[in-house]
């Protein structure tokens, strides 16, 4: 008695049931991308503005879902930095509260916030950034850090509080992609 079940014949089975699937997935991928094609295409592209209620938050969902962060997302917002934030991570990032921007002198935000202070806001924004997803008490380990700006920022240790350049460590919570630092001041690059 013959057996349809030999080695051959598998190999066959699965080769032709791989070829089937293909072609129903590019039939499936062709259709979809025509009908994309007229979608109007807004400024809000990227991974910052997939809707995802089940994951983690990650650090930009965790400030833009903070009332004492508001001035932070407005300057993120503004210096187009969204996607940056949402990337896989790990990132450490240092979130001045709205307190820390009003005790900026006056008229500093809103000038900063200008279209052409972009690239100064970027600046100061990415100082606030650093890879990596350690907790308060493991930062006391450490005496500076590389910020994503490509300088350094010191890190000191007073007692059981935390400063990172000069801003002390209010809050930590963890994010899907890192951790965010509430902070109490806006850490300021050297050259700014």
């Amino acid at each position: 008695m013959k057996t349809i079940f030999q080695p051959k014949n598998w190999f066959s089975l699965l080769f032709l049931a791989l070829l089937i699937l293909a072609c129903k997935t590019e039939n499936r991928t062709n259709s979809t991308s025509n009908s994309t094609n007229d979608v109007e295409l807004n400024k809000e592209q990227g991974q910052a503005f997939i809707q995802d209620d089940e994951a983690t938050p990650n650090v930009l969902n965790i400030a833009i879902g903070s009332p004492d962060h508001t001035t932070l997302v407005a300057a993120v917002q503004a210096a187009d930095l969204e996607n940056v934030l949402v990337n896989a991570g790990p990132l450490m990032v240092f979130a001045p509260t709205n307190e820390a921007f009003d005790a900026l002198p006056a008229g500093t935000v809103e000038d900063l916030l200008k279209p052409e202070n972009k690239e100064a806001l970027s600046n100061i924004l990415k100082h606030h950034v650093t890879p990596g997803n350690y907790d308060k008490e493991f930062l006391k380990k450490f005496k500076k850090l590389g910020q994503a700006n490509d300088q350094n920022t010191t890190v000191e240790v007073k007692g059981d509080d935390v400063y990172v350049g000069g801003a002390k460590i209010l809050a930590s919570i963890p994010a899907g992609n890192g951790i965010v630092h509430v902070v109490d001041k806006v850490i300021l690059p050297p050259n700014e």
